[in-house]
């Protein structure tokens, strides 16, 4: 299957689409995902980055020493996290045109998980990263 899906930012000025099935869809946890979205958790969908086209003004930094994050450098808008080894690319499900066509299949880093959070939807809870 050739699934095709597209997402972009708040003001319209940047957008990606997508060919392929994900590797994973995922609820990333962690400090670094909670500090670079300004929010409790960042809902993501992993594919091969040669499956994913990038278009507009977008602007990467550096969130770890291999983990950069894009984003819509008109109206900041964070679209991506991305890792060169393997080269995988991470979308945020919230960018996505269409946000419920994805489904999470579980928690990662749920040690810094925010203490107010529950987490009652049933999926496997991994308190640090998970290599499957």
């Amino acid at each position: 299957m050739n699934r095709f899906f597209s997402g972009g930012c708040l003001c319209g000025a940047s957008r990606y689409e997508a060919r392929g099935e994900p590797i994973n869809v995922r609820v990333c946890h962690c400090r670094l995902c909670q500090k670079a979205l300004g929010a409790a958790f960042n809902a993501r969908v992993l594919m091969n980055r040669a499956a994913v086209e990038l278009s507009g003004p977008i602007r990467r930094v550096n969130s770890s020493s291999d983990l950069q994050r894009g984003f819509c450098s008109v109206c900041g808008t964070t679209l991506f996290s991305e890792r060169k080894d393997p080269a995988v690319i991470g979308l945020t499900v919230g960018s996505l045109d269409d946000p419920n066509q994805f489904e999470p299949t579980d928690h990662i880093w749920t040690s810094s998980k925010q203490s107010w959070l529950r987490l009652e939807d049933g999926l496997p809870q991994h308190p640090e990263g998970c290599t499957e």
